[in-house]
């Protein structure tokens, strides 16, 4: 009998209950909802889950040993984040799934939020004309319709148990309650002003008295929605009892959703993104989100220099990687769009010739001025989660979902007890006019009735000679697409394992502001040459939470969780 390796290279054990009971996930698998460990980095032979809570990894990694594959355990994963992590997991919001499967089919499932079929381009503009982004930041109005549901039902294609056995961990979490860590009892406390200001009834987020760590958050609206969609599959979301109550919802709060709305949502297979970085090829997510083309923006702009020569966060790395981002930035307010209603010109933005001319004008002795630099020319027409894991047999799935804002919209559906989005602002909601993230857009991005708003989620696959080598993405808004760049160059360029490529502190550029974003711990002889450039930096505590998984030559996965939140692996 063949022996695995695991091994646990660090973690923080946490103990909050005493109590037994435990969530099954059948086949004498099972999770303790009350003490329960915090594992960062991991090294497996079989099979591997990263996502934001432990929990959910650990219902992920349940399933994998029950014998499903990585999309049973992603839609499990997905699941019990909408419970366990309300802030970004979710079924009222939506996402991205990019994934290859061991026959080596390759997918990319859309289920971004559209825009309500009453909605219009200036909806979000007063009667003098000025923008309002209190009214798409925030409240029913700023909800587009939800996708998560129809994306998970999606994905089971490809699964091999019942969706009912994938479901049922989440109701049990919903119903019988899990314990909160400190940092999710002072984001409910955080957020206790909004959640009773957006909602017309009381929610489970809010209690009398301030939220402590060891706290039980009980959800029983949630559990009976969730019951729902195990019983009905996804009419029991998108029609019946729970739609009636999102509808009701936005009645009571001036909202937009109706009923057609959410019977008429449909999850679009895309074609993924594709292209090579020196000896690897990169399978990322096409439009609605900007971040395959603008990865393979930014990757292919850096390929033509010796990144491993100059060293990571060095003056000559740090710059190089900055102004790259800068042009790709400035694309993706220009050209970038839902495919469906906007024609994307995704082949010439990553072809050679383009990207060697943006770079055209890269001065590596001072800063580039985002006024001076505009999108190319072509002729052809910080709450969100991601979840990385591959399972023994090298399917790879990595999914990113999000509600925009943390809690999104900070809206509950009355009776049904969970949170909507807050997507509408990712649109354009007036031509220069930025959205939370300071994304700038444009025609390319405006709202239609039914249209997908443009995204900056990143999830990402690998490969090195056709072989199974990285699964990776973030949350982190406008930040999540150089999340990923940097740290796929960590790797590539800069040989680090994991750990090291999830965790050195990160920074970031979008063309507009022109300002770099610098994580506290940035290197600071670096960041003093770059001032002395005429670049201007913003320190940050934290940029994204990337979950990575890396698989090395003798098939070891190799996964990291981000040290910036509670973020976990399991694995075996």
């Amino acid at each position: 009998m063949k022996k695995w390796l695991y091994t646990i290279l660090s973690f923080n054990i946490i103990f909050y209950s005493c109590s037994s009971s435990k969530i099954s996930v059948g086949a004498g698998k099972e999770v303790n909802p009350y003490h329960y460990t915090i594992t960062k980095n991991a090294s497996v032979k079989n099979g591997c889950v990263a996502s934001a809570h432990p929990l959910a990894s650990e219902i992920g990694l349940a399933i994998l040993k029950k014998g499903g594959n990585a999309f049973d355990a992603m839609i499990a994963t997905q699941l019990a984040l909408a419970v366990v992590y309300p802030a970004a997991g979710n079924i009222g919001g939506g996402g991205f799934t990019v994934a290859r499967t061991q026959d080596d089919a390759l997918i990319a499932l859309d289920y971004r939020e559209t825009a309500p079929l009453k909605g219009s381009r200036n909806m979000y503009i007063d009667s003098a004309g000025n923008a309002r982004t209190d009214w798409s930041q925030n409240g029913h109005l700023s909800a587009g319709v939800p996708g998560t549901v129809a994306g998970l039902f999606a994905e089971h294609q490809y699964a091999k148990l019942p969706f009912k056995t994938l479901i049922q961990p989440a109701i049990d979490l919903a119903e019988k309650g899990f314990v909160l860590t400190s940092g999710e009892a002072a984001s409910l406390n955080g957020n206790k002003d909004y959640f009773i200001k957006y909602n017309t009834k009381p929610t489970a987020f809010v209690k009398q008295t301030a939220w402590k760590e060891g706290d039980t958050l009980y959800q029983p609206e949630l559990a009976a929605t969730l019951k729902r969609i195990r019983n009905k599959g996804a009419k029991g979301f998108y029609e019946g009892e729970t739609a009636n109550l999102v509808v009701e919802e936005m009645q009571r709060g001036k909202g937009m959703l109706s009923l057609e709305d959410l019977k008429s949502y449909v999850c679009r297979r895309r074609k993924p993104v594709e292209f090579d970085y020196r000896d690897y090829h990169v399978v990322s997510m096409p439009p609605s989100s900007s971040g395959g083309i603008i990865l393979g923006e930014m990757l292919k702009m850096i390929e033509p220099y010796p990144m491993s020569s100059y060293g990571f966060q060095t003056l000559k790395s740090v710059q190089l990687m900055i102004e790259a981002e800068r042009r790709a930035y400035a694309d993706r307010a220009a050209h970038l769009g839902d495919p469906d209603f906007w024609d994307v010109p995704q082949n010439i933005l990553l072809s050679d010739a383009y990207l060697k001319k943006r770079m055209g004008d890269f001065d590596s002795t001072k800063a580039g001025i985002s006024a001076n630099i505009k999108a190319g020319n072509v002729h052809e027409s910080d709450q969100t989660t991601h979840i990385s894991i591959i399972d023994k047999d090298g399917n790879m799935v990595a999914v990113t979902t999000t509600l925009n804002n943390s809690y999104g919209s900070k809206t509950v559906v009355g009776g049904a007890g969970f949170l909507l989005n807050d997507e509408m602002d990712d649109f354009s909601i007036k031509p220069g006019v930025p959205n939370m993230y300071g994304a700038i857009g444009g025609d390319a991005n405006a709202i239609q009735p039914g249209k997908r708003m443009l995204s900056s989620m990143t999830p990402t696959l690998v490969l090195k000679d056709n072989k199974p080598f990285m699964v990776v993405g973030t949350p982190g808004g406008t930040t999540i697409t150089t999340s990923v760049f940097q740290s796929i160059v960590n790797i590539v360029d800069f040989n680090m394992d994991a750990n090291d490529a999830v965790n050195k502190p990160k920074f970031h550029h979008q063309w507009l502001p022109d300002t770099v974003l610098i994580e506290r711990d940035f290197n600071e002889n670096t960041a003093k040459q770059l001032e002395g450039m005429g670049y201007k930096l913003v320190k940050l505590q934290a940029i994204g939470r990337t979950e990575l998984i890396k698989i090395l030559p003798d098939g070891t996965r190799e996964a990291a969780a981000d040290k910036r939140g509670d973020d976990s692996v399991s694995g075996y």
